[in-house]
């Protein structure tokens, strides 16, 4: 989840200014980046419990210790709440969840130095104080009331609205981390063919990552709750997006989707106002009730953007949502997957040949079924498994292409491996998880705190 924007805070007179927001995304193929984003649980080392805001062994203990590093601090209220360092942020999800919103960059062997780094910076200061690390999709041991909430005045707004509109809410903003990558198009219909591939394939993307199979020290049924947790959060800004596959989808049509999906907050004077369930819309047309008069800028319009939870996510480029958070090398193995399928035009339409007949139906049923069964989940004449074996091969001969090379010679191909050898064991994390949980872990979860730590 975002901080306050920094698009520029200029008045929005018409709709036609929020489609060229998105369009002005659109840029030539050689100029194209890599986002990555991941977040990831923190813990104390004595007693695994999640670090409190406040205190020595604190969230904002965290922060500033980071500051070492040449991260300049971002308040709120006098609370450092984010840091900003050379295109990155490192900012903070509800339940002090640290996340890394990556630098825009040009391989994937920069996005996996650039992590590294940062895991390193992370392990420095939080061994300092007592804390540790975990990638995983879903908290596997403690319950949402012992979960802390961080100071920032936008996730008290939510933390109020989300019971309004689904029982998981809660559980997503406080026990969920992810990681996800942002990619760019060429224009409106190279935008569209993206969305329409990443979105049918977003499901083979949760499978492979899937590793949220632990509820309160229990397995829960799911080898990724994470991924169930948001088909019942708030369906007015989730979901497949079942419009992105219909003739004439673009930018209009994604920005008139927004336009329905209900406010959070606006944001002024350093304040965030209370807008939960009313209507952009009515913003637009100065009938706010809580802001009478007052229209909408740019900067509430790239908030606004950021209260929508779909897999996949349209800004000035797309993002794709639909990852359980996980150790280092599956950080690096998103931008892999996605990049290998999208970046090169010949893999894009080997990918849309995989997914092009795929119906209504079958999207969402693959979507709705992935988080309970992963790579086992049948489809068609096989599984998932079969899908996913594909995908792979697209990406890694995609990637290959792309010929970027680091210094040993190697491509951006190497860090698909580990996703590989998921397919080809039929077997996720999730799984691997449960299987030391019934065995040698004797019934109890600590051990992954240990075993799986950064």
């Amino acid at each position: 989840m975002s901080s306050p924007s920094n698009v520029k805070d200029s008045p929005i007179t018409s709709r036609h200014e929020l489609v060229e927001f998105h369009a002005s995304g659109s840029r030539p193929p050689e100029q194209w980046k890599i986002g990555t984003e991941h977040e990831k649980f923190g813990f104390r080392l004595d007693d695994l419990r999640p670090p409190t805001y406040e205190g020595p062994q604190g969230i904002e203990a965290m922060l500033r210790g980071l500051t070492r590093f040449g991260w300049q601090p971002v308040e709120e209220h006098g609370k450092v709440i984010a840091l900003l360092r050379d295109g990155g942020s490192i900012t903070l999800e509800p339940a002090g969840q640290f996340e890394l919103s990556g630098a825009m960059l040009d391989n994937i062997h920069q996005t996996c130095c650039e992590t590294t780094a940062h895991l390193k910076e992370v392990k420095t200061v939080a061994e300092e104080i007592g804390l540790g690390f975990l990638g995983m999709g879903f908290q596997p041991k403690w319950k949402r009331e012992d979960m802390p909430w961080m100071p920032k005045g936008r996730y008290q707004i939510m933390r109020d609205y989300m019971p309004k509109v689904g029982n998981l809410g809660l559980d997503m903003m406080t026990r969920t981390c992810t990681v996800q990558v942002n990619l760019d198009f060429s224009s409106e219909a190279d935008m569209v063919k993206k969305f329409r591939v990443s979105l049918a394939l977003q499901p083979i993307a949760t499978a492979l990552f899937a590793d949220s199979p632990f509820t309160e020290g229990k397995p829960n049924g799911y080898l990724s709750y994470r991924s169930h947790i948001w088909t019942d959060t708030d369906p007015d800004r989730t979901g497949m997006l079942d419009f992105v596959f219909e003739d004439g989808f673009g930018f209009e049509r994604y920005v008139d989707y927004l336009l329905d999906v209900p406010m959070y907050f606006t944001y002024r004077g350093g304040e965030y106002i209370d807008c939960a369930g009313l209507s952009f819309k009515d913003f637009m047309a100065g009938k706010l009730p809580v802001l009478p008069g007052a229209l909408p800028t740019m900067k509430d319009w790239a908030d606004h953007m950021t209260t929508a939870f779909p897999e996949v996510r349209l800004k000035k480029y797309l993002e794709m949502r639909g990852a359980d958070g996980g150790p280092w090398n599956r950080l690096c193995a998103l931008p892999a997957f996605w990049v290998g399928l999208l970046y090169d035009d010949e893999a894009l339409d080997a990918a849309w040949d995989l997914v092009k007949d795929f119906t209504m139906v079958e999207r969402n049923a693959l979507r709705d079924g992935v988080p309970k069964h992963a790579l086992k989940l049948p489809f068609r004449n096989g599984t998932v498994r079969d899908l996913a074996l594909e995908a792979l091969k697209i990406a890694g001969q995609g990637l290959s292409r792309r010929a970027r090379l680091n210094k040993t010679g190697a491509t951006e191909a190497v860090f698909l491996e580990p996703l590989i050898e998921f397919a080809l064991a039929n077997e996720t994390p999730a799984e691997r998880k449960l299987a030391l949980f019934h065995g040698e872990w004797n019934g109890s979860v600590d051990p992954v705190f240990r075993e799986f730590a950064y």
